[in-house]
């Protein structure tokens, strides 16, 4: 394990100029806003674009990912620790050569990682990054001591939430809770299960002032997705809305708001930020 560890390091301190994915977590206030199935279907349109996506599933405890694409995953992250796999070892394929990491029953152990397997993960978790356009974190729902370390991490954060009182006083107690820890995050607000376009703007309107007013930060308009019933007969077909009704009012929602985050100019250079791996392993290091 200590040659992983030093690999590691010389891995980290490589030539930052070279091609390395985004990283995004994927979070909500609250469970039950649709945050895992628009993590999914947001990824594959990626992949429908071109882009090189792999979706990692972090929902501890809840991981659906592969439920969803009506799939059974081979492995989980679960089996490269307990069987000492690598990482490509465990990535499954999904529509549009998505890649994706199954969480498993166990996978809250990748919070409670002894420093040996830590590095492990951390060195595995390395050579993804040269392969990939955009690397999706889908985290659980709200933010716990262990989780926060890799939110923390990520480039970026897309925030789901809908237009119900209670679910919105969630996602900006998640926005506040991050911010207070690493305050040059770049959040994306998608409203999701609008009633109207008017009611989707109203809500996107009046969140980002209020994030503004009492946060002091600017948070991304990525857009808002419909009330639409093809997204609950897509889960119950466990297949993506995107493939399963790809006519439908949210897949054309959906194809919008993916070409406003491909569009946005700053996912074309690199962040300023620590890369991830050296954030993390900082955060984990602190514990």
């Amino acid at each position: 394990m200590s040659d992983q560890a030093a690999n590691l390091r010389n891995r980290m301190n490589h030539d930052s100029s070279q091609k390395i994915a985004r990283t995004i977590a994927v979070v909500s206030g609250k469970g039950g806003v649709g945050k895992s199935n628009i993590a999914l279907n947001f990824a594959i349109t990626l992949s429908k674009k071109g882009k090189k996506v792999l979706l990692f599933d972090l929902d501890v405890g809840m991981g659906n990912i592969d439920i969803l694409m009506g799939l059974t995953p081979k492995y989980s992250i679960i089996n490269m620790f307990d069987d000492k796999m690598s990482i490509y070892g465990i990535i499954e394929s999904g529509p549009y050569d998505l890649s994706y990491i199954a969480g498993g029953s166990g996978s809250n152990n990748i919070f409670h990682l002894n420093q040996d397997k830590l590095n492990y993960f951390l060195t595995e978790l390395q050579t993804l990054f040269q392969d990939y356009d955009y690397i999706f974190f889908d985290m659980g729902a709200g933010v716990t001591q262990e989780s926060i370390h890799y939110i923390l991490a990520v480039d970026e954060c897309m925030v789901v939430t809908t237009p119900e009182p209670t679910s919105l006083t969630d996602a900006y107690a998640m926005i506040k809770h991050i911010t207070y820890q690493q305050h040059d995050m770049s959040f994306h607000l998608i409203i999701n299960r609008a009633i109207s376009k008017k009611n989707g703007i109203q809500t996107m309107s009046r969140f980002k002032n209020v994030v503004k007013r009492f946060l002091s930060i600017q948070i991304n308009e990525l857009g808002i997705l419909p009330d639409d019933r093809a997204v609950t007969e897509s889960v119950f077909a466990q297949k993506p809305f995107i493939i399963h009704k790809p006519k439908s009012a949210s897949s054309k929602a959906l194809e919008e708001l993916v070409d406003v985050y491909i569009g946005n100019s700053t996912h074309l250079t690199h962040s300023s930020k620590p890369s991830f791996l050296k954030t993390l392993k900082r955060l984990l290091a602190e514990r």
